[in-house]
């Protein structure tokens, strides 16, 4: 029995924080919801363990969110921090259903930074918020010594208008959803890591980060009935699935041989001893709807680049409640977990 525990630890035996407390995966959700929440008190009372939030305000919903990037290396194929940085506020904000308006901009530099890579990196950023049709509006500007930071890591925060018509939140999902996948996984993961560790696979990887609030507009703009929307980061497609089943309280089951894995994922996840749906992607994401209005959202998602190869992948069961289940490739079925940590750490 343990007496005056006024601030609790993460479930698990930790003096210190490890690096797989920034995961994503179990550590993170447990430092969150057991010590954070907690040690906020009432400041913290309408707060959920999400990327965004959603608040009403003089008449309007906004969703807000934040986020910190420190990515090694800071330049990879299909990306670099900066558009990894601008791009994952984006999408935050467009998992809630928002349009993107303005973000804001903060660096931690490390001493001896040359000044061409942190351009380069500002450049990126500002070509990404054109893209996504937002606006950088504020910042701010820390330098650490020599050795203390990876060259620079990022912050941005950013705000959206939610639709007056548009409710996309984990409890809207229901038994008999469907699930839509938007399309091959794990490429951010393993070509952040290729380049991190030297390994060659025979074929360039290069990341999937892009902004999806363009494909989630065509979305939306349909007459389905999107019930919840989630980008696949840290943790990839297991973690995000069991977020949502453990949120909305309800099963979701799906089947592996219609979630896409690019054969040069494939063959660097095989060496390296990983499950491609633990891996990070910077680009795709999951909707759940009505399996009546599934058809429809896939036509959408099909007419738009980031979506041709949008598929089912499975559905909501008020079976196994807060559990996902997998149907493998043998037809038997297994318990998918959301990692403990990460597989592949520093990697957004």
């Amino acid at each position: 029995m343990v007496d005056g525990w006024t601030c609790p630890l993460p479930l698990r035996d930790y003096a210190k924080v490890t690096i797989g407390h920034g995961g994503g995966g179990q550590l993170t959700d447990e430092l969150i919801r057991h010590l954070f929440l907690p040690a906020f008190g009432d400041a913290a009372v309408d707060a959920t363990p999400t990327d965004s939030a959603v608040v009403a305000m003089a008449g309007h919903r906004l969703a807000f969110t934040t986020d910190s990037y420190v990515v090694r290396p800071l330049f990879f194929p299909g990306g670099n921090i900066g558009e990894l940085a601008v791009n994952g506020t984006v999408n935050d904000l467009a998992m809630a259903g928002a349009q993107p308006l303005a973000l804001s901009t903060a660096f931690v530099l490390e001493e001896g930074l040359e000044l061409d890579v942190l351009g380069r990196v500002a450049t990126a950023m500002g070509e990404a918020a054109v893209r996504a049709g937002a606006r950088l509006v504020t910042g701010d500007t820390k330098v650490v010594d020599a050795g203390q930071a990876d060259g620079m890591y990022i912050t941005t925060a950013g705000i959206g208008l939610v639709p007056a018509d548009v409710d996309v939140r984990p409890e809207r999902a229901a038994p008999g959803d469907t699930i839509i996948l938007s399309g091959p996984v794990g490429l951010h993961g393993t070509a952040v890591l290729s380049v991190r560790e030297g390994l060659e696979f025979g074929t360039e990887l290069r990341s999937d980060c892009a902004p999806l609030n363009g494909l989630v507009q065509s979305m939306l703009a349909t007459d389905g009935d999107i019930h919840l929307l989630r980008d696949l980061t840290r943790g990839g497609l297991a973690a995000a699935l069991c977020e949502i089943a453990e949120t909305a309280g309800f099963g979701i089951r799906f089947d592996e041989s219609d979630v896409a894995v690019p054969p040069e994922v494939r063959a660097a996840c095989g060496f390296l001893g990983l499950d491609p749906i633990h891996v990070a992607n910077e680009g795709k994401l999951v909707a759940i709807l009505p399996a009546d209005d599934a058809d429809t959202v896939l036509e959408a998602m099909h007419a738009h680049e980031l979506g041709a190869d949008a598929v089912v992948i499975g559905a909501v069961t008020d079976e196994h409640p807060g559990v996902v289940v997998a149907r493998t490739a043998l037809g038997a079925h297994r318990i998918v977990d959301r990692p403990l940590g990460e597989q592949l750490p520093r990697i957004c």
